[in-house]
Order: structure tokens, then C-alpha cells, then sequence
């Protein structure tokens, strides 16, 4: 009989250090998706970009037993502010940002993330999402991942399982146990690697197979000790690299980096690679938790046209689009009207600077245009014509042979850096909003068709006072206009070049 006054039985409350690998360029979703604004921050379904909803999905997860921290991003230098600012729009706050000097896939970024959560002594159980998926029924994604939450606090490692709708050769698998109930955790027995399509089928056929969703939840010090037993190459090479961190808190981020010639030494290999493979059978129990939940990584365009609503003739269309007797088409238009007659199984991705016209079963291969564009040295797979920058964003909107226009936005109380360039003059047209400007030893205010004139060599800022937007146009001119002709003498976000 249980004494009067005795407090009921609740579960002990399970820390919960959600994990967003940002890492990625996306080139089979290019001319939207580019190196320097990759798919993980587009807007391809629904109102927010597959970053935002990653971060959405992951807040979700608490209940009475699950408390969810605000998250860690894992990213490149040149992400971190359009992380942040995306992640600002959604109103959940920075746990910590870590930036990796340069890209050694999942397992070191995992790392990172395991270290960090690790400092103040705690062990949180980690949840670990890519930040370029897309998921259609929250409800379903959230109470699996509540099961796995639980499932690794008691030590286990956990990844999450797609049940298979068709062959697919493009995913690794998981083999497990069958299941007895739809929500089980289920022994893991083996991973394989892509397959053949025959024998993606056979998977089908037999049942139990899974497609790998690359979402893993276990905690903290387990993955730790999993990567010492399996690559302790890779868990020393971090933990060197962790030591020789800075952190940077002078903006509302917590931007913390590895040492750079410590995590460049780090051999690159993927979480799967590095220690998920060799759990089964091991001293590490790993289990999966199946995930129905409407799952897509989103790797080409036709997977793109998989999951967007369609019309009666199986068309996904957004932007100004207009057809006629067209059927399975996917396009996308951002800058202009977009028009097709008589084709079926096309997509068409239309930018400011560029468009890409595919048959819809070979958009796996617009990699290979990324390939061209890289190896002939043009920026249209780096860049679009609007650059995004922490203090705004500039369009590019003509250019021809020593003269450059610009349409730039400087955000209420921003500022561009104290800069010169070597190369160019540049002449200011205020269009809405207030400019204070640091002209050599001149500041000065300019409102609405105000202008002034910036010669080659004189250092200057931008700057925007007021509680609004400002927009100028900016005409350049001189011998090269290229974005590396800066030299910054002062900088409110940490930039150097």
C-alpha cells in the first residue's frame, strides 16, 4: 500500500539537445539550390525553407518526460548568418552554432555537437536531422521520435527507418527485425548499401527493409564511445580540434570554431560509415524506430514534383505559370511568366540568371551542369543574382564592361563594414529609407533621391539609422568590379574577407 502523501510516479524528465547538420550544396536541385544558398534554406514546399522546418519539427518534440533544448546548428563559415536569420524567423532561440572550417561529412560534425553538449557535465540525449528533408504528417514524425527520445536514454542508439513505397536504388538500407506493432523499436541487423534495382525489389519483397532516413538519436557520451571503439582516429582528431576552439559572441549568435588546422586534419566519413555499421552484434545496442510520416529528402527535382500538389494532368507549378495540353511537369518561377504547350515529364526551373530545362526522369543529372559551371570558373553555381549578407542583401541587376548596378537593402540599425575597395568608384542613390554614410573623414545623412559619389580608394560605410528598410541603388565603375576587391578595416560581423 502506498504511504499517504507519496508523490505520484513520474518519469524522470529525458534532456533532449536537438542537432541540425547544415552542411551541403545541393547541386541536383540547381539553379534554386547554389553553393552559396543552398537547399536547405529554399522554400520548396509550404512557407517556410527545409531548415525552418527542421528547426520547427525538433521544437515540437516536448512533453511532460522530454525537455527540448534550443538547438545546435552544425554549418560552414559562410552559411552561419543566413542560419541565424532564418532561424530568428521562426522565433526559437540559438543553443550554439558550430562552424566547420571545411566540410568532413556527418561523423566530425556529429562530434562537434556531442563535445558541446557535453561541456557542462550533462549527457543529453542527441537528435540528430538533416536540415534538407521534408516531412508531410508532424504528428506522426513527432510521436516517433519521442519513442526514440526514450528508447535512447536507456542507452541504445536509435535511427530512424523509412518503410520502403518503391525500389529505390538512390538509399542505403537498414535490414531489421520484423516488426510487431508499428511503433516498436526494432533490433537493427545489418546495413546494406544502395542496391541494384533487382535487388532494392527483393528488399521489397521480403519485407523488413528500410530505407536509411540519415536521423539519429542517442546520447551524448554513447556516440563518444561508440566513435573512440570504431574510428578512434576521427575521435581524437576532434577532441583536438574542439581544445583549440574560439567562440565568438559578439553578435547574438554563439559562433564557436574548432581549430582549423586541427579539424582540416580530421578524416572525413559519414556517421553510417564511421560507427553505425559496425553496431550491429557489437557492445553498442542499436535499434530503429520506423517513421511513416510522408518522409523525402528532397535529392532531385522529381523528387521535388513527388511531394508539391498537382492538378488534374499531375502538374506542380509555382510562380507565374500558365499551360496548355502539358501533363507531369514540374516548374518553378521565380522572376517571370513561364509558359509550356504540349509536353509531358518536363521540369523547368526559372532564376533571374539562369534556367534549367530538364526531362523530369533525368534530374539526377543536372549535377553534371553544376560540373561545367564550376570547371569553366562561372558563378552562377556559387551565387544567384540576389547575394544574401547579414546586414541585408544586394541584387545584381546589370552589368557589362567597367560599370556594375546594384539594388541593395540594408536592415533597420545595420551596417555594412568600414571598407575600400582598389578597383572601383561607386555612386549612392537613396530610393527609400535613411542612409548615414562615412565618406573618408565625412559622415553624413541622405534620404529619398538624395545621392552621393564614393571615389576609388576612399574608405567608406553604409549604414542604416532608421526603423526601416533602406534600399539604394549603387553604380559601379572602374577596371574590376569583382566581390573581392574589399579590404574591411572594421566589421560588426566578424568578417574579414
Amino acid at each position: 500500500m502506498t504511504p499517504p502523501g507519496t508523490p505520484p510516479n513520474i518519469p524522470p524528465e529525458i534532456a533532449v539537445q536537438p542537432v541540425i547538420l547544415c552542411g551541403g550544396s545541393g547541386t541536383r536541385l540547381w539553379p534554386l539550390s547554389r553553393a552559396g544558398f543552398p537547399k536547405q534554406f529554399l522554400c520548396l514546399t509550404g512557407n517556410e525553407s527545409l531548415f525552418q522546418q527542421a528547426a520547427l519539427r525538433l521544437a515540437g518534440m516536448g512533453t511532460t518526460d522530454i525537455r527540448v533544448a534550443n538547438p545546435y546548428i552544425v554549418s560552414g563559415e559562410e552559411h552561419r548568418f543566413l542560419a541565424l536569420e532564418q532561424l530568428r524567423e521562426t522565433g526559437i532561440p540559438l543553443g550554439a552554432s558550430l562552424l566547420e572550417p571545411i566540410g568532413r561529412n556527418t561523423a566530425p560534425a556529429l562530434t562537434l555537437a556531442a563535445l558541446a553538449a557535453l561541456e557542462d557535465g550533462t549527457d543529453p540525449v542527441l537528435v540528430v536531422t538533416p536540415a534538407d528533408q521534408t516531412i508531410a504528417d508532424q504528428v506522426a514524425f513527432t510521436r516517433a521520435m519521442q519513442n526514440a527520445v526514450r528508447e535512447a536514454a536507456t542507452g541504445s542508439i536509435v535511427i530512424l527507418g523509412i518503410a520502403p513505397s518503391h525500389p529505390e536504388t538512390g538509399y542505403g538500407y537498414i535490414q531489421a527485425e520484423i516488426a510487431q506493432n508499428e511503433e516498436s523499436a526494432l533490433v537493427v541487423r545489418r546495413f546494406v548499401e544502395k542496391p541494384n534495382e533487382a535487388t532494392a525489389q527483393t528488399y521489397l519483397d521480403e519485407g523488413g527493409y528500410y530505407w536509411n532516413a540519415g536521423m539519429f538519436v542517442l546520447k551524448a557520451s554513447v556516440w563518444m564511445a561508440a566513435l573512440t571503439r570504431f574510428r578512434p582516429d576521427i575521435a581524437l582528431a576532434t577532441r583536438e580540434a574542439w581544445q583549440k576552439r574560439s567562440i565568438d559572441s559578439s553578435t547574438a549568435a554563439r559562433f564557436i570554431r574548432p581549430g582549423k588546422s586541427e579539424f582540416t586534419a580530421i578524416p572525413a566519413d559519414s556517421v553510417d560509415y564511421a560507427v553505425m555499421e559496425h553496431c550491429p552484434g557489437s557492445e553498442f545496442p542499436i535499434k530503429m524506430v520506423p517513421l511513416a510520416a510522408g518522409w523525402s529528402d528532397l535529392g532531385a527535382w522529381d523528387a521535388v514534383w513527388q511531394v508539391l500538389p498537382k492538378d488534374n494532368s499531375g502538374n506542380a507549378h509555382r510562380g507565374d505559370v500558365l499551360t496548355t495540353d502539358s501533363r507531369n511537369t514540374l516548374v518553378h518561377a521565380t522572376s517571370r511568366l513561364v509558359t509550356l504547350v504540349g509536353v509531358d515529364n518536363i521540369v523547368v526551373i526559372e532564376t533571374p540568371d539562369a534556367v534549367m530545362v530538364a526531362d523530369r526522369s533525368r534530374s539526377q543529372d543536372v549535377k553534371a551542369i553544376v560540373s561545367q559551371l564550376q570547371t569553366s570558373g562561372r558563378e552562377e553555381h556559387t551565387l544567384h543574382r540576389k547575394v544574401h549578407r547579414p546586414w541585408g542583401w544586394y541584387d545584381s541587376i546589370d552589368e557589362a564592361d567597367r560599370f556594375k548596378v546594384k539594388r541593395i537593402q540594408v536592415k533597420p540599425k545595420a551596417s555594412l563594414s568600414l571598407q575600400m575597395h582598389h578597383h572601383r568608384a561607386e555612386h549612392w542613390i537613396v530610393v527609400k529609407g535613411t542612409a548615414e554614410i562615412t565618406n573618408g573623414d565625412k559622415t553624413i545623412l541622405l534620404t529619398e533621391n538624395q545621392s552621393t559619389y564614393i571615389p576609388l580608394g576612399q574608405v567608406h560605410r553604409l549604414a542604416n539609422p532608421g526603423a526601416i528598410p533602406l534600399e539604394i541603388i549603387e553604380v559601379q565603375s572602374g577596371s574590376y568590379l569583382g566581390e573581392d576587391d574589399i579590404l574591411r578595416f572594421e566589421d560588426n560581423y566578424g568578417r574579414s574577407t
